[in-house]
């Protein structure tokens, strides 16, 4: 009986030490991955003064890593390469997976025989692997829409007939993103502007951002405000400028009526404003304005919360 007794404790402790809830990660790790590098160019533009892929590809990835360094919290960025080296696709898979990471992100740019072919694309091993597809949708999202980019969509092993080797091996969500096309002249054109450059990083910032806040809501990721900042604010508030201050809600390539449900949500008098610019979004969006950043800072977090995240405070004149 006494046998029998102790046998029964060491499961009883053994069942419970075995489904013990673990504790919940407070911070994740994203791997970013510049495509090719060193004796690898990638694909090559017709036109001899463009970069090669391999370097506009180190050029996105890093500007992705500084927007998640900048903007977001309890957020670990890796590089597989940050100057023109080259690890081997072993390297990177290998690299990733003992890190145990959560996510793995390689930038490249794409070249097809026909010369008219243009737009990014986002490809993940199988259609099967919910969370990189849930990954990709956000990023060709974030292109089709504030970034003005032509989106060829979510591909897989089935559309490539090929499997890739850093998603295939990858223990993660992992998501290759193609940025546009170096055989297309206009394409190529833009991707060697800072601006392009630019939009596109920023395109991956906010589809990452919107896939990491819905998949892990334990996890504080937005950055509240240094001292620092809280300092400059109150010089600013206090100084005898004649600037004023804007929210910025949104821009579009087409008017939309500022007295629209999505707007009316706000609670808040909309602006729409006609741009003197070359830029495809020719209308912006603004409240106010606020003769102090106190006023217009709470606002803000309003109207953040009520769906414009990426609102943001302006100056005027």
């Amino acid at each position: 009986m006494r046998i029998q007794l102790l046998l029964m404790v060491f499961c009883a402790l053994m069942l419970n030490s075995s489904f013990a809830p673990l504790p919940a990660k407070e911070k994740i790790t994203i791997v970013i991955d510049p495509g090719h590098g060193g004796d690898d160019p990638g694909y090559l533009s017709s036109n001899k003064d463009h970069l090669p892929e391999k370097a506009l590809n180190l050029l996105i990835a890093k500007k992705v890593g500084a927007y998640i360094e900048k903007y977001l919290t309890n957020v670990t960025v890796v590089y597989t390469r940050k100057d023109d080296s080259f690890p081997t696709l072993d390297e990177r898979v290998a690299q990733a997976n003992s890190m145990s990471c959560e996510y793995f992100v390689s930038i490249h740019c794409n070249a097809n025989e026909r010369k008219t072919v243009h737009g990014t694309e986002s490809h993940v091993h199988a259609l099967t692997s919910k969370k990189s597809v849930a990954l990709a949708k956000q990023f060709e999202n974030e292109f089709s829409g504030k970034a003005g980019r032509k989106s060829r969509g979510v591909k897989d092993g089935n559309d490539r007939e090929h499997s890739l080797q850093v998603l295939k091996y990858t223990n993660m969500t992992s998501v290759l993103v193609e940025c546009g096309f170096l055989t297309n002249d206009k394409e190529a054109i833009y991707l060697n502007t800072t601006n392009g450059q630019d939009i596109l990083a920023s395109a991956i910032f906010r589809g990452f951002r919107s896939h990491i806040t819905t998949e892990h809501p334990h996890i504080q990721f937005i950055k509240t405000e240094k001292k620092a900042e809280e300092k400059k604010d109150v010089e600013e508030e206090n100084s005898t400028s004649t600037e004023a201050y804007q929210i910025q809600l949104s821009s579009s390539k087409e008017p939309i009526d500022p007295t629209s449900e999505a707007f009316k949500k706000t609670g808040l008098k909309v602006t729409r404003t006609k741009l003197n610019t070359t830029s495809t979004y020719k209308y912006r969006y603004t409240v106010g304005p606020y003769k102090d950043k106190a006023a217009a800072k709470k606002d803000l977090e309003i109207v953040q919360k009520k769906g414009f995240k990426d609102a943001m405070i302006i100056t005027v004149k």
